[in-house]
């Protein structure tokens, strides 16, 4: 196969974050969508964005699509599509589903179905009336959205905000990928500094120091995909390899998290020494009133309680007006806030120079965005953040 189609999937606001990852991947033709970015590439695509993506959640291939508005046409041309070319004869072959505004709108009878007619496409390639399913797995997904059946294969496993560095989180902690994407959007170089003043687990220290050091999110994972014949040994040797060589392991970084919680700290800690940055994130018990900096220009980025999950109303409202308190006291800085609450703005003292819709699980969030001067050019050889 000489060009395959690749779907990345994102949380809704984050596809283009993910376009512009595959961009700087070298990928082009890129197809955005409401929670998806499509291209198409070679097999070694698979590998690399496995390992790249830092706010995608999944990498799946795209077996097919095609208007389905019967069970019989959902059937039929389930069982035309090429399964035999990515499925061994030992494949262990789960079908997830869900349905948007369609005519089949029975998710599991759609599943069935799609089952049923990959089962009879196997027949007739491998010739044996049973398979035992105790092979590589290869999870499908039948998704439906105004009677367009699209069928993928999953080629991830565990979703990509599984780094494999999180020993524990704090009670809500932020996901991987959005925090990565919190780093991203705020065009953070790594010879400036970065606070956290609210960091829980520190999520957000930790993908920033593996953006600052170039530092492949999946390095240290597995993925399902590994186990597949079609995708060959030397492909993810390959795709390994460049993840090393790009890492700039010992490029020094100016990274703070701090906290009034010392149980969280501990976690954040615990998370930092597992992702192997015990000496380039500093953790600190410290009240937001105490927050300071010699440093001219930083960015600070922080997901501060909302209500939503943690803490009264009462004490949210407090914290934000002492947010807006404190941190224009660094008037040079720039400030990158996510949070759920409408009012923000008001609280804070001051309108955001930019404002970005973003989802925090099913919590609609905004990413308020306070812009400082600009930060003097950088060095030169310096890398960028992100920069592969």
């Amino acid at each position: 196969m000489d060009k395959i189609e690749i779907i990345a999937t994102a949380t809704f606001g984050l596809e283009a974050v993910v376009a512009d990852e595959l961009k700087n991947l070298g990928y082009e033709n890129l197809k955005v969508e409401n929670g998806r970015v499509s291209f198409a590439a070679g097999m070694e695509a698979l590998c690399r964005c496995n390992l790249w993506l830092r706010t995608a959640d999944r990498v799946r291939v795209k077996i097919g699509e095609f208007k389905a508005e019967t069970f019989d046409e959902l059937f039929e041309q389930t069982k035309a599509l090429p399964w035999h070319d990515w499925l061994p004869a030992d494949a262990e072959f789960p079908v997830t589903g869900k349905s948007v505004k369609s005519k089949l709108f029975s998710v599991s009878d759609c599943q069935a179905i799609v089952k049923k007619a990959v089962v009879e496409k196997m027949k007739q390639k491998y010739q044996v009336s049973w398979f035992e399913e105790n092979g590589p797995l290869y999870p499908i997904e039948v998704a439906l959205l105004n009677d367009t059946a699209t069928l993928t294969i999953d080629t991830s496993g565990s979703g990509l905000h599984k780094r494999g560095y999180r020993v524990t989180g704090s009670y809500a902690p932020l996901k991987e990928t959005l925090a990565a994407a919190l780093v991203l959007l705020s065009r953070w170089r790594p010879d400036t500094e970065l606070i956290d003043p609210l960091c829980g687990s520190g999520t957000i220290p930790i993908e920033a120091a593996l953006i600052g050091q170039n530092i492949a999110p999946g390095m240290n994972r597995e993925f399902i995909s590994e186990h597949w014949p079609v995708i060959t040994r030397k492909d993810w040797r390959n795709a390994r390899k460049e993840t090393h060589d790009a890492a700039h392991f010992d490029l020094p970084l100016h990274i703070r998290g701090t906290d009034i919680d010392e149980h969280v700290l501990k976690i954040a800690r615990e998370n930092s020494t597992e992702a192997g940055f015990e000496d380039q994130i500093h953790f600190q018990r410290m009240p937001l009133a105490e927050l300071s900096s010699a440093k001219k220009y930083g960015k600070i980025i922080c997901n501060p309680p909302y209500g939503e999950r943690l803490g009264s109303m009462e004490e949210i409202t407090a914290l934000y007006r002492e947010m807006g308190q404190v941190f224009t006291k660094l008037d040079t800085w720039s400030f990158y806030i996510l949070t759920a609450y409408e009012g923000f703005e008001k609280l804070f003292g001051k309108r955001a120079s930019k404002k970005r819709k973003l989802y925090n699980g099913d919590i609609k969030v905004d990413y308020y965005q306070y812009f400082g001067p600009r930060l003097p050019r950088k060095k030169e050889g310096l890398p960028a953040a992100g920069d592969l």
